[in-house]
């Protein structure tokens, strides 16, 4: 059985930086996330509807928790302008335990 408190990457892709930063201050604010990270200018070539596409995006890392990765996967359905947005979790093995703690408890329910 995997632990809800595992720490959790979430790697997301939004239509340029002023989305992106739209859904990580949503998340971080809904305490859905600890932190997001925010790349703006990754080149994106993929199949959409039958065709192959390029456009340019921004990357949206989330640090979250395994329990939380439901949460934050229907919240940024509800926000993204995408019909079908980029919303992948990733579980961390390891890392500095006192940010790993940090991430759990920025997540946690307030006070």
């Amino acid at each position: 059985m995997s632990d809800p408190d595992r720490a959790t990457f979430v790697y997301m892709t939004a239509g340029g930086v002023e989305q992106a930063r739209a859904l990580g201050r949503a998340l971080v604010e809904e305490r859905l996330a600890a932190c997001v990270n925010i790349v703006d200018g990754m080149r994106s070539i993929y199949r959409w509807q039958g065709k192959v596409e390029e456009a340019t995006e921004a990357v949206i890392v989330a640090k979250t928790t395994a329990r939380l990765v439901d949460a934050l996967t229907a919240r940024v359905r509800e926000l993204h302008d995408y019909d079908c947005p980029c919303v992948v979790a990733l579980d961390i093995a390891g890392g500095n335990p006192d940010y790993l703690e940090w991430i759990s408890a920025e997540t946690g329910r307030p006070g």
